[in-house]
């Protein structure tokens, strides 16, 4: 288990919780009212701010249920969030519906963090990548339509 230190920076900020206890996500709540409209976006305050522990990272992603009902997405999904960031998590909804507004009120869910370890990465330039079952083969390379 990690410890996720959180700083709240407004009043209203929610904490981040699991709806139950095998969840992936840490679900995120907005500080602020907002009303999206068809096709708007908006960058939306949690009123957080997080350490990432060292040797992890936060992916702050969109939430099914909004998704489905609501047609609200996360525009850059996943959000990464770096260790080493220190500023407020902020969310970039986007709502697809064409007809509805969307409103989220103060202490609404709006997208989940998931933390994940990341390894360190080491750079090593070759002159050929080693061989794969895939290849160069790319989008919808696994469909068995394609020769």
């Amino acid at each position: 288990m990690i410890e996720l230190s959180i700083v709240r920076l407004h009043d209203d900020a929610r904490l981040p919780d699991r709806a139950y206890g095998d969840d992936a996500g840490l679900d995120l709540a907005t500080c602020e009212r907002v009303e999206l409209g068809p096709g708007e976006r908006a960058v939306v305050s949690t009123g957080l701010a997080v350490a990432i522990p060292r040797g992890h990272a936060g992916f702050v992603q969109p939430r099914s249920g909004l998704a489905a009902t609501h047609g609200i997405a996360v525009v850059n999904s996943p959000g990464l969030i770096d260790a080493g960031y220190r500023g407020e998590v902020r969310v970039v909804l986007l709502n697809t519906d064409r007809n509805r507004t969307f409103t989220a009120e103060v202490g609404d869910r709006i997208a989940q963090l998931v933390i994940l370890a990341v390894p360190e990465v080491e750079i090593a330039e070759v002159d050929e990548l080693p061989e794969s079952e895939r290849g160069a083969r790319g989008f919808g390379s696994s469909r068995s339509s394609l020769p």
